[in-house]
């Protein structure tokens, strides 16, 4: 199935999912009086995006069962943000920047082995990639991934370690060295590129803060997102690099089994993350800069997204969980590159 089709089956499961409201209000009786809380926890960019789809999904649930619904967001670096989850934070649904974030989840029992295949798409309802911001101008002519290794250039990115984000921008440019030589030029790569990183914040929006609003760097790795958003925020200053290859980065959602039964609250989470694919949240996905699958969103958003080659990360690494034992986990490539640093 492509990516971006939208085929009866999908339909019928969307169908179903939103329908799960207005069967809660039968005979016009509204829920009980109290609104249905709900937490999402997400990653460092999603801030602005799902500000909106609360709005939004709010009002859907209201208009079905009669019941005022409050969603309350966490944000962070992803990997931050699933360790928070594992020590107790009681999140319904996570919207992370990974898939390997909702699995460790999993691995902990907090929801199901397979929560991947109970959404359309792996259960990412929008996708993005990874680009370069530079300042205005472009004054050190920044166009491909091996000019962030020039002598004097101070590249920005967040730490692999806690932010997903910082996971998505390793990869795309160990892919891009990759294909230059091989991985031995492509360890090489990394460990110059991250040699002439001043700063390692902890998420994706704290190095977006540090190279625009701080002034720190000559080029950010970036969300593709994040820096569609600083063009919107800082008029004039900054400019998009398409790199000549990137990543597709896939954000997943989940609901957390084990807290919703806990809070009663799965008919609103589930209900919730169905929302996202919906043609009115697809709109807003495309609005707030990620790439939405729904075909009408995409053909409607499709100029403002270049299309470059992206590789994928079960086709460039083995799948999430190889990558982060490679690259991530203790001990992995990018410890052993920034230990000598």
């Amino acid at each position: 199935m492509s990516e971006q089709s939208f085929t009866p089956s999908r339909r019928a499961l969307l169908a179903t999912a939103l329908a799960a409201p207005a069967a809660l209000a039968l005979g016009g009786r509204a829920l009980a009086a109290e609104p249905v809380k709900l937490l999402n926890v997400s990653y460092d960019p999603t801030r602005e995006l799902y500000k909106a789809i609360n709005v939004a999904y709010a009002q859907f649930w209201k208009s079905h069962t009669g019941q005022d619904l409050v969603i309350n967001q966490s944000h962070g670096g992803s990997g931050a943000q699933s360790r928070s989850v594992l020590d107790g934070l009681e999140a319904d649904v996570v919207t992370l920047a990974l898939a390997y974030d909702i699995d460790a989840l999993a691995d902990h029992g907090l929801l199901a082995q397979n929560w991947q295949s109970r959404l359309p798409d792996n259960s990412s309802p929008y996708t993005s990639t990874i680009v370069l911001l530079v300042r205005k101008g472009n004054p050190h002519n920044i166009r491909d991934w091996g000019d962030l290794i020039k002598p004097g250039i101070a590249p920005i990115t967040p730490n692999p370690k806690t932010s997903g984000g910082a996971r998505w921008n390793f990869l795309a440019a160990w892919a891009w060295a990759n294909k230059q030589g091989g991985a031995a030029a492509a360890k090489a790569y990394v460990q110059k590129l991250y040699s002439q990183v001043p700063v390692l914040d902890t998420g994706a929006r704290g190095s977006t803060n540090t190279f625009a609003q701080r002034g720190i760097g000559d080029v950010l790795l970036s969300w593709e997102n994040e820096a569609l958003q600083s063009l919107v925020e800082y008029p004039g200053q900054f400019e998009v690099i398409y790199p000549s290859i990137s990543v597709l980065a896939e954000p997943p959602v989940a609901v957390v089994d084990k807290n919703v039964d806990k809070h009663h609250t799965r008919t609103a989470a589930t209900g919730y993350l169905n929302f996202l694919y919906s043609g009115l949240a697809q709109d807003i996905i495309g609005a707030n800069h990620y790439r939405p699958r729904n075909p009408v969103a995409i053909a409607k958003y499709d100029n403002k997204f270049p299309h470059i080659p992206l590789v994928t990360i079960d086709g460039a690494f083995g799948g999430w969980r190889k990558a982060q034992a490679t690259f991530f986990a203790d001990g992995g490539v990018f410890d052993q590159i920034y230990a000598t640093k």
